[in-house]
């Protein structure tokens, strides 16, 4: 299972948890806007019941903003999701339109794909049915025609693709000054 699917299970389980409370907080207010109702049409307007029909009335009224919050938070969670799928999709383009300018043989793009997963060469390997010389063969290749000197910067360089123009390393002879 990914993490991605994990988070999601666990984000819909904690809206139905949420939505059973919601239930449960509902039947409490019945309850008590039944009594306070009851109070008031049994007996004269004291501050008690007054007291009881006002502390209903706020219960009630949490429960529909309870509810309005957890509509709110779905459709959230729902857009975040559709903008993670958007943003994997495109990621992968990147990495599919740079294999293509790095030439790369549909065999390297499968093992560079696999390598970047964060799988090692062993498991390539085992993957792909091939040995691992022949995937450390193929990882070298991979790594002249991207201009890189091994697997750390591979990767590398699709994550500073990723970040753009973000946070550019300080110059070298640089201090790092802390905030």
């Amino acid at each position: 299972m990914t993490k991605t699917r994990k988070t999601t299970r666990q984000g819909r389980s904690q809206s139905v948890a949420l939505a059973i409370f919601m239930m449960l907080q509902s039947v409490a207010a019945l309850f008590f806007v039944a009594d306070a109702v009851r109070d008031l049409a049994d007996a004269p307007v004291n501050a008690e019941s007054v007291i009881e029909a006002l502390t209903a009335f706020v219960l009630v009224l949490g429960i529909f903003m309870a509810g309005w919050q957890l509509r709110l938070t779905l459709e959230r969670m729902a857009a975040q999701g559709r903008a993670l799928d958007i943003a994997r999709g495109d990621f992968v383009r990147i990495i599919e339109t740079q294999f293509d300018v790095w030439g790369l043989t549909a065999a390297e793009r499968e093992v560079g794909m696999l390598a970047l997963k964060g799988i090692d060469l062993a498991e390539i390997a085992r993957l792909r049915g091939s040995a691992q010389g022949t995937v450390r063969a193929q990882m070298t290749r991979i790594y002249a025609k991207a201009g890189v000197s091994g697997r750390a910067q591979f990767a590398a360089w699709f994550v500073e693709e990723l970040l753009g123009d973000g946070i550019s390393p300080p110059e070298a002879g640089e201090k790092q000054q802390s905030t």
